[in-house]
């Protein structure tokens, strides 16, 4: 269970702001409060640890391997990946998926998720037009259809052939192999203006995602042939190509490069491109999220635990809170502070099982203040 305690923004002389927060981890038969900061000791495994991990691999082999493995290994972040690893039994795995589409809902709550169903979509045709020996959604057009969408533009050569080079990769008339440049406007976390280049040297119908816009010429390695604009004037050499720093095979770009041509510009391209994109609803977020920042207000807190049935443990929650640490406002002589409290239930696994909300509200007459100000508040 997590709790969160926030008093409201009142003011005393000068105003100040307060956001506090405790994570407090309740599990069966045992009570962990645990600090903002603080980490677990690490243990190392035992047999036994051992013999559970390779019971929860067999388990996972199907079909909870296969959608972890080949339905959503592209938009699963690695946390999240990691805690579906840790779970042991199928009930919780069937719950994390559950509560993985709905992360990603965007209208959360509602029994239609747009998301989830757009995203098959795009594997399916994935699998349909971009399948070469290999699956559709394991090639990286594939990839990168079913995790950004189609292309705002699509400049396809499926037959390679005659290509007039542009300024920036040095201008001049070559043959190619078959290519295809994807443009999109935008791309959330990456920027504006994306081109990606996708080449086919294989003329096999696999093409490939490529940082080096030289990859796709036929004559790169053919003396004398497909030569530059300043190659072609005797101002640059072919054997020059093969020397640079970057790593590309493009000849000098005609009046200066560009931005999009910097070595570690395309570098972090090819990096953010096939990250997991984030999460985008951050109230749901906190499923998996480990850790959380902000300031801490001192209160003290006591768990009970009392049996019910055999399954069933009733769990009372105390929260202890002195009241010099509350910002009180004086509304007509009677002091008044407001506490809200915000809480979480989650499984082991990390999925919210359950939440609740309230409000504390604290009125005190203004002539009995001073004596209230040293005792404390209590809520359960």
């Amino acid at each position: 269970m997590r709790v969160a305690l926030r008093p409201s923004t009142l003011s005393v002389g000068r105003s100040r702001r307060i956001s506090p927060l405790l994570l407090l981890v309740v599990s069966l038969g045992a009570v962990v409060v645990t600090g903002l900061f603080a980490s677990p000791p690490k243990e190392k495994p035992d047999k036994q640890e051992r013999r559970r991990q390779k019971a929860i691999q067999k388990e996972m082999e199907s079909p909870y391997k296969k959608w972890l493995q080949e339905e959503v290994p592209y938009v699963i972040t690695p946390e999240e990946r990691g805690a579906f690893k840790k779970l042991s039994t199928d009930e919780e795995r069937e719950q994390f998926i559950e509560q993985f589409w709905e992360r990603r809902n965007p209208n959360p709550g509602s029994p239609e998720n747009e998301f989830k169903e757009e995203y098959y979509r795009r594997i399916a045709y994935a699998n349909e037009h971009y399948a070469s020996g290999i699956p559709g959604w394991k090639s990286d057009r594939g990839r990168i259809y079913i995790m950004y969408g189609p292309a705002d533009e699509i400049e396809s050569h499926p037959s390679g052939g005659t290509y007039m080079r542009p300024p920036e990769e040095g201008g001049g008339e070559t043959s190619t192999y078959p290519f295809e440049t994807w443009r999109y406007r935008y791309i959330d976390g990456i920027g504006t203006n994306v081109i990606l280049e996708f080449v086919d040297p294989t003329m096999t119908g696999e093409y490939h995602m490529t940082m080096d816009p030289g990859e796709k010429d036929a004559l790169l390695h053919v003396p004398n042939a497909g030569l530059t604009q300043l190659e072609s004037m005797g101002m640059a050499s072919k054997r020059d190509r093969f020397s640079r720093s970057d790593g590309m095979t493009t000849g000098r770009s005609l009046g200066g490069e560009p931005e999009s041509m910097n070595e570690f510009t395309r570098l972090d391209l090819y990096a953010k491109i096939f990250k997991a994109p984030s999460v985008k609803f951050n109230d749901l977020k906190a499923v998996v999220t480990a850790r959380l920042s902000a300031q801490l207000l001192p209160f003290d807190v006591r768990t009970d635990f009392l049996r019910v049935t055999e399954e069933t443990i009733l769990t009372p929650v105390t929260v202890q809170v002195a009241n010099r640490d509350l910002e009180f406002q004086n509304k007509g002589g009677v002091m008044h502070a407001v506490l809200d409290i915000f809480g979480q239930f989650s499984s082991l696994s990390g999925r919210i099982v359950n939440t609740f909300e309230d409000s504390v509200v604290l009125d005190v007459p203004e002539n009995e203040f001073q004596r209230y100000v040293d005792r404390r508040s209590v809520y359960q």
